[in-house]
């Protein structure tokens, strides 16, 4: 229901001036060809995530997620505050497009499994759905990765056609029907920690809006950001509770030595592609730059807190 809020949202702001209209994947074409339309004008606008933009710019990826990086507040730190979007459309500048973050999942879990695994070696040849940086990192450990559109992963799953399947996480999951597919969970540690939506304009179409218009779409758009990770947070926890206990799903956590590998697969194709291309390793450099700094306060506030909150609270001792 995202990309509708944000239309609805649009409309009622713009008193009915703007009328976004709203087409599911599929419905005028597929889905991986929003880009391209988007591009050229067949369309105005898209709702999707960046990094399935991999093949066109693999800076495109970081807007979206990064393996081992930021959590929900410090990814939109970076993008609203730490020049993100700005980056964002100047990767996106020679496409013809602007791009804004419009919703977010916060931090996913694993994926769906068959079977359960415990080490690298278990994964090799295992065919996966999963998109993103974290398909690529994979791969570069013997995965077979597989990229499908959220419609298409559950009659794969089912028949067997791949043996795993990553969407985004128990409340969207459940809504698949994942759960009646592969009942091994595999719990979040590193892959996805922040998944942002964009819509993504035409230059021309976002050239031609009067700075009311313009302004109603910005503020739409972070509204949006904010209210779908609110909806995720909400959302999952129930889901989460639901799948295991009625649905039999057992939680995996994936184990700290395929973490490392994962980890330094991450580190060193990061590093590889970012010294191919300029405009990647600025991209690149200010992501992880901005991390180091964010993660000091982080440890120092919310981490901390956590800590003390699970150590020391009980909140069956404050519900009166």
């Amino acid at each position: 229901g995202g990309a509708e809020d944000f239309a609805d949202r649009v409309r009622v702001m713009s008193d009915g001036r703007l009328d976004i209209k709203v087409f599911s994947a599929g419905e005028i074409m597929p889905a991986f060809e929003v880009f391209d339309n988007t591009s050229a004008g067949n369309i105005q606008l898209h709702y999707s995530n960046s990094y399935y933009w991999s093949g066109k710019t693999f800076a495109a990826q970081y807007f979206t997620t990064v393996p081992f990086g930021m959590s929900y507040q410090g990814h939109t730190a970076w993008l609203t505050q730490g020049g993100g979007i700005d980056l964002w459309n100047e990767v996106y500048a020679p496409f013809n497009m602007v791009a804004f973050p419009t919703g977010s999942t916060g931090t996913q879990m694993g994926g769906w499994f068959k079977k359960p695994f415990s080490s690298v070696e278990d994964l090799k040849g295992l065919n996966f759905r999963i998109p993103g940086l974290a398909g690529k990192i994979y791969s570069q450990i013997g995965v077979n990765v597989r990229l499908l559109p959220g419609g298409e992963i559950f009659p794969a799953l089912e028949r067997g056609v791949i043996d795993a399947a990553e969407w985004v996480g128990p409340y969207q999951d459940q809504r698949l029907g994942l759960h009646d597919a592969a009942k091994y969970y595999s719990a979040v540690d590193w892959h996805e920690p922040a998944t942002t939506t964009e819509v993504a304009i035409n230059k021309g179409a976002w050239d031609e809006l009067p700075k009311d218009l313009q302004a109603i779409v910005r503020n739409a758009a972070l509204t949006c950001h904010l209210m779908a990770h609110m909806h995720s947070e909400a959302k999952n926890a129930e889901a989460l509770d639901e799948l295991v206990q009625k649905q039999g799903v057992k939680i995996e956590k994936v184990p700290s030595s395929v973490q490392k590998t994962l980890y330094e697969a991450t580190r060193d194709y990061l590093r590889t592609e970012a010294s191919k291309d300029p405009l990647i390793k600025k991209v690149n450099n200010s992501y992880w730059r901005f991390k180091k700094f964010h993660d000091e306060w982080q440890n120092a506030s919310e981490t901390a807190f956590q800590s003390i909150s699970r150590d020391i609270a009980n909140e069956d001792e404050l519900i009166v």
